[in-house]
């Protein structure tokens, strides 16, 4: 896949590109890079023209000095559509990029043909809590002792990772996360996302934004594809009995045992999801 760069608002972000055609927009969490897409990729390259992004300060695409809040990178990826000019887009969601993928698609649905996601933030927090695995291990790494160490080291990833896998990395994939942040200053970005993530009841920018997206998808007609495997770490049961119950032309797929990375465990499966679903999204007439 050929590594490129381009400038948006005043910085270099990186991404990786495949295939021709319509616009497949990959979008990855934290404290990922478009690395976690490599081998999923391969199986849309045939159906689309496959763009997977660094998220502002994440892998290889610049870290200028901003606070790295949500809005910020709803403002990086919208000016990197728009650099790259693609048009009847395909966003496929992950994590953190879910909220920054979800949030764009309902402010410009008739430039999105249609919604992929896994492993994403639905609905608000307030409404269900998420997985009892990711909120223990989100509320560990909030612990003050934690800050330097994630600012300066590879210590968010070093411990995430691991425990959001079933498998066990490679110690060359394992160096691939780890790389863009073993120098210092490295971790404010993840710093800036555990300082903003919903923790119900509470009327932070990133529940405002989720309450706000959640009611307009179970409006939009926009076909969906929903991803979920078991036994999950952010989305539940209870997430995919609801997304069922209240998001029109929804498609939902289980794609084997995996916790929060099934891009690592399960690529094949994952591209042939949604490689077969993309064939039949043009029957809905997106």
């Amino acid at each position: 896949m050929e590594s490129k760069y381009e400038q948006v608002l005043g910085s270099k972000m990186h991404y990786i590109e495949a295939g021709h055609g319509a616009p497949i927009l990959l979008l990855h969490g934290v404290p990922a890079s478009s690395y976690v897409w490599r081998n999923v990729i391969p199986h849309l390259t045939s159906l689309g023209r496959c763009i997977a992004p660094d998220l502002i300060g994440f892998g290889k695409s610049d870290k200028p000095d901003i606070a790295y809040s949500i809005n910020d990178h709803i403002r990086y990826i919208e000016a990197f559509i728009d650099a790259l000019n693609l048009k009847h887009l395909t966003l496929v969601m992950h994590g953190w990029g879910s909220v920054i993928g979800f949030d764009y698609a309902m402010r410009h649905e008739d430039n999105c043909r249609g919604l992929v996601f896994y492993e994403a933030f639905l609905k608000s927090m307030e409404d269900e809590e998420a997985a009892l695995p990711f909120c223990e291990q989100m509320a560990r790494m909030q612990d003050e002792a934690l800050v330097d160490k994630i600012m300066n080291t590879s210590y968010f990833v070093d411990h995430t990772i691991p425990e959001s896998l079933i498998r066990k990395l490679t110690d060359t994939e394992m160096k691939s996360y780890q790389a863009p942040f073993n120098h210092r200053g490295a971790g404010k970005p993840i710093l800036q996302y555990l300082s903003e993530l919903p923790n119900g009841g509470d009327e932070s920018i990133s529940e405002s934004l989720i309450a706000r997206y959640t009611q307009k998808l179970q409006q939009s007609t926009l076909p969906k594809l929903m991803l979920y495997s078991l036994p999950g770490y952010i989305t539940t049961m209870e997430n995919v009995m609801w997304a069922k119950a209240h998001l029109p032309k929804l498609e939902i797929a289980d794609i084997g045992e995996e916790l929060h990375f099934a891009q690592e465990s399960r690529p094949e499966m994952m591209g042939e999801m949604i490689s077969v679903w993309l064939q039949g999204v043009d029957q809905y007439g997106a």
